[in-house]
């Protein structure tokens, strides 16, 4: 086993310490949601307490579990469908040449720089008339179609697929699906896993957009429904720490199970980029 030497050691040390300062303020989230919410101010949680049943209790009397499933079929529905809208219109662009091909890549770009705000009006008028207003389907529909996603297997798939390999695969009788689905995805894989996790953060910490489309509680989603236990005059900040605590449990799994796609598809757009 090879030793460490001096700046060995440092650097260890220095990345032990920007580790801890990370990891913190998530285990002072899980130590504050074992408190009384009148007991969260008297100073810092470095152990647990003993009200954790009665957060729980005051987190299931709302109907905690259904915001959870809406948050997972939106965030796990939102994720398959922009990837591969995603992949197919990065696969367009960066591997066929049509008319006004560059006008409409740039156009996808400049939606980059439009804040959601400034359409919000038109964006509610348009979900009324299609009938989707109370709906999970304006936080599953829209956001699949996402400029930064397009930009991105833009890039992968311009310096990733090779175009003899997209020839013989023409050659030998594949149709354009059959590619898409056979020889893209697989060369695209990196990508789509970074690519699946920013899109599932995004619609699972998504606020602002389910406050505007949905007036029946049974669709609320989690950051929505962890809002009902602040009531007019008291809110309960013990027990909303927990719902945040037990919110990012799908997010944790998701790193877990992907950290080392995603740390590969991050260090390939690095250097394809």
């Amino acid at each position: 086993m090879r030793k460490l030497g001096v700046g060995g050691w440092v650097g260890f040390l220095i990345m032990l310490v920007i580790s801890l300062l990370a990891f913190y303020p998530f285990y002072s989230m899980i130590m504050m949601s074992t408190y009384n919410s009148n007991e969260l101010y008297t100073g810092i949680k470095l152990y647990p307490g003993n009200y954790l049943a009665e957060n729980f209790k005051t987190l299931f009397s709302i109907d905690f579990l259904g915001y959870y499933k809406n948050s997972l079929i939106v965030a796990i529905s939102t994720t398959v469908l922009g990837v591969l809208v995603s992949a197919a219109a990065g696969f367009a662009f960066g591997k066929y040449e049509f008319r006004f091909k560059n006008i409409l890549f740039v156009s996808v770009l400049v939606t980059m720089m439009i804040p959601m705000q400034f359409g919000i009006v038109a964006f509610v008028l348009e979900m009324r008339w299609l009938g989707w207003l109370d709906t999970l389907l304006p936080l599953i529909i829209p956001p699949a179609a996402n400029a930064l996603g397009v930009f991105w297997m833009t890039q992968f798939a311009r310096s990733t697929i090779p175009t003899e390999v997209l020839e013989s695969a023409r050659i030998d009788g594949c149709g354009e699906t059959g590619i898409f689905f056979k020889i893209v995805i697989p060369f695209l894989r990196p990508a789509f896993v970074t690519l699946g996790l920013l899109f599932f953060l995004w619609s699972w910490n998504n606020f602002f957009v389910p406050l505007i489309v949905l007036s029946s509680d049974s669709l609320y989603t989690i950051p929505l429904g962890i809002r009902g236990l602040a009531g007019q005059f008291r809110a309960d900040n013990a027990a909303q720490i927990l719902g945040l605590t037990v919110g990012t449990i799908p997010v944790l799994i998701f790193f877990g199970f992907f950290s080392k796609n995603l740390m590969e598809g991050l260090a390939s757009s690095a250097v394809k980029g």
